[in-house]
Formats: structure tokens, sequence, C-alpha cells
């Protein structure tokens, strides 16, 4: 690889071996930045994760920090809350800007008579999939032509053991998830988040995914994704009467999925022009700054 003149972008952590490579490399590059998109602090401090990707986070995200500090040029965050957690460090705001191939719907939907709702998490969402159990289980009572697919780790997928109708999977690569979505649809996807430091850090990302699967999103007032003013998307508190309501309302009426999946489209399309040329230079001004 060509160092000189490079600008090193870590995400989230650095193993010992990339340290040692930026430390024998560092006079030849423009500059390291750190990107951070999850308060892991918080992660690891909570009980939603597992005990062992905890000790994973310590151990690789917190405990190098000292020696990573003495290397950085700059801090980017992928939200003004998880900044906030850091202003010290003066953090760059880089807010998520998907091209349109990562969201844009090219898919037809057929005539079918079962309705697909999925949740998508990763591994931690434990509370996230308790708050959704009871829902879907009345769901799928109340609507039988309905189905449930669910991305859950070892300890999460406890919760949807035995389930008819439900379809847990294993949590996949990025790589994985993204071309799968591209080439299927789902009718409606929740988008549950619990009240926590580590969730009122959180970018709207699931938008994204929720828009290349052309569903219908149902997504919780949140620091993430905003009140329910002045919006065609839905947005709900965090009462399980509200989302079984909800989603019931969007498993009868057809029209109402494609006009709710149609403003979430739109949302991720404003995310994309909302980042402006000035911004995009002002992340690349990268100064001769150590902490």
């Amino acid at each position: 690889m060509e160092t000189n003149g490079a600008l090193v972008i870590l995400c989230r952590y650095a193993s010992a071996s990339v340290l040692k490579w930026i430390r024998v490399n560092q006079d030849s590059l423009a500059g390291v930045v750190l990107f951070l998109d999850d308060n892991i602090p918080a992660v690891v401090a909570g009980e939603d994760a597992t005990l062992s990707y905890r000790i994973f986070l310590y151990y690789r995200a917190l405990y190098p920090l000292r020696r990573l500090n003495t290397v950085l040029d700059a801090v980017w965050v992928s939200t003004r809350a998880l900044g906030d957690t850091m202003r010290h460090l003066a953090p760059v705001v880089v807010p998520p800007a998907p091209p349109s191939r990562l969201w844009q719907v090219n898919k037809p939907r057929g005539d079918k008579r079962d309705v697909c709702i999925a949740y998508h998490a990763t591994g931690v969402h434990y509370s996230e999939h308790l708050f959704l159990h009871p829902i879907i289980e009345s769901i799928l009572i109340q609507r039988p032509q309905t189905r449930f697919e669910v991305f859950a780790g070892k300890h999460a997928a406890k919760i949807w053991k035995d389930m008819e109708g439900v379809t847990v999977r294993p949590p996949v690569s990025w790589s994985e998830y993204l071309e799968e979505s591209s080439k299927r649809l789902i009718d409606i996807m929740l988008v549950p988040l619990t009240p926590s430091l580590v969730n009122d850090c959180r970018a709207p990302t699931k938008r994204i995914d929720v828009a290349r699967f052309g569903a219908a999103g149902i997504f919780s007032i949140s620091k993430a994704y905003g009140g329910s003013e002045n919006t065609s998307e839905i947005l709900l508190p965090y009462q399980a009467s509200v989302w079984t309501e909800t989603i019931l309302n969007l498993i009868d009426d057809t029209d109402l999925r494609a006009k709710v999946a149609a403003a979430t489209r739109a949302k991720v399309a404003a995310m994309r022009s909302a980042v402006s040329e000035r911004e995009i230079i002002k992340l690349l001004k990268i100064e001769a700054q150590r902490w």
C-alpha cells in the first residue's frame, strides 16, 4: 500500500497491528482519523450486548485509546449527540449520506396475500427483542396471513424460540446483507429503540435499509428519527399497544404501506442532498493537531 499522502480512517477501533503500522508510517501519512458511530463506553457499561462482545469492545476500542490518541489528527462522529459525549476532542459530525445505489428500489412488488414483517437488529438490541415479542405474538394470532422475520444472535434468539410463523436468522456480514436486501422486498420493517444512552447517540441509518427493502417502516420517536409531527412516516412512542394497533393497520392497508414507504425513501434521499460540498471540504482539512 502506498502510504505517502494517505489519509487513514479507522472505523470504531484499531487492532494492535494497525496501530503499529500507523506508527511505522506516521511521517508519510496525510492524517489519521477515527470515525465513531456508537457510544462505545455506554455499550460496554450497559447490559444489552453480550458479555463477550462488551469485553471485545473494551479491549479493542477503549483500552488502546491512550496509544491511539497520540497519532490521531481528527475524530469524526455520526451524530451531534454522540459528539456531545466527547466535546474535548472537538469531533466533526459526519451524518449518513447514502448513494442512491444503496437504497433505491428497482424490484417489482407482485400480488401476494401474505405480509412479511421484519426486525433486523444487531447484537446490542436485546431490550428491543423483549419489547417486540408480545407485540408479534398478538399480531400473528390476529392476522394469520402474516409472517415475521428476525435477525438475532444466540442470546436474543431464545426469545423467539418455537414461535409459529417466526423465522429466526443469525446475523450476517454487511456485504451479505446488502446483496440480499438488494434482491428482495419486505412489507413492514420495525425499528424500535429502547430509551437509553446508547440509542440516544444513534444515527438514522436504519432508514436506509428500510428504503432498500421497499418497506413501510415503523420507527421509535427518538433523537435518531425525530418526532411524529410534520411527517408522513410513522414514528411512535415506545408503547406496545400503539405499535400493535399501527402494525395491524399497515397489514390491512396496502395503500397506506406504499405511502409510508415513499415517505421513508424521501427522507433517505434528503440525507444525500443535505451534505454540501463545503462540508466535504471541511472534513478533508486535517489539522496537524495531536490530543
